[in-house]
């Protein structure tokens, strides 16, 4: 007897639907939403794609409670936010002296400073609220889990056009302001795992799932880091000396934790320079 297509066609449905179902049973499934597990794995992909603002978000998420992932999210956070923020603190820097140089058209660069210096501020205040959490990490190294981040560590050179006084496009502006955000994640990424300025060196450290460092040399990251951000907050800049006082507390208190050096009592020093400014203006 002949067999129509038709008829073919209604036989095979049931083994190809079996099929397509067998197929899919057999890939493993991902972390259920809204879990720390998927959250960690969101993180992972935005920070390879660059979108180290919704970095933050996923990382924020996974902090909001102790879970297996605190320990790698917390670090991986503090040198996100910091970097962040030192690279719109460049940008603020660079289009204030533009400012100052551009007698044409001087209210532009005024502009941009204000809003590189608001988003700063805003991630400085994000990165120390979140070292306020640095005790919740065990003793011993310091996970630093997040791979090496994209950018280069060279100056950016939109932003050396501005500083000189030279108006910059819209669409040079828009650049710059993502390689600035880039050079300043990887520069605290380098001075996290222990080589300031030595790409190649943190590149070795940051090169595996399993990186880490001595707690010493992350918490002097991080001092550093707090006493950097502090200076967002000077009276030619955003003048709130409050928030330095608080800024430079916290660095102190980080520095406290690092066994003494040149390099700990030169940073000291600054932190007290600062602080003595800032209470006499």
């Amino acid at each position: 007897m002949l067999v129509t297509a038709k008829y073919a066609a209604a036989l095979l449905a049931p083994i190809s639907a079996f099929l397509v179902l067998s197929s899919c049973s057999s890939t493993p499934a991902g972390p259920q939403m809204g879990t720390p597990a998927f959250y960690w794995q969101a993180a992972r992909k935005t920070f390879a794609q660059g979108d180290y603002m919704k970095t933050l978000e996923h990382l924020d998420r996974i902090l909001a409670t102790d879970n297996d992932y605190t320990a790698r999210a917390l670090p991986w956070s503090l040198v996100l936010s910091s970097g962040m923020a030192a690279g719109y603190m460049e940008m603020g820097d660079d289009y204030a002296i533009g400012a100052r140089l551009n007698r044409v058209n001087p209210l532009a660069y005024r502009k941009l400073t204000t809003n590189s210096r608001g988003f700063a501020n805003r991630l400085a205040l994000q990165f120390a609220d979140d070292f306020g959490k640095i005790g919740k990490l065990k003793e011993g190294p310091v996970p630093l889990a997040f791979g090496y981040p994209r950018g280069t560590a060279a100056q950016v050179p939109a932003l050396l056009k501005a500083a000189g006084g030279v108006l910059i496009s819209p669409a040079e502006i828009e650049t710059a302001q993502k390689q600035a955000v880039e050079r300043g994640v990887l520069l605290m990424a380098c001075r996290a795992a222990g080589a300031p300025d030595d790409t190649a060196k943190a590149q070795e450290v940051l090169k595996g799932p399993d990186g880490a460092v001595p707690r010493a040399t992350f918490l002097m990251a991080m001092a550093d880091a707090l006493y950097n951000e502090s200076q967002l907050y000077t009276r030619d800049k955003l003048d709130e000396p409050q928030k330095l006082e608080i800024f430079c507390q916290r660095a102190q208190d980080a520095l406290k934790s690092v066994p003494d050096s040149k390099e700990t009592k030169g940073l000291a020093a600054k932190i007290q320079s600062a602080l003595k400014k800032s209470r006499k203006s």
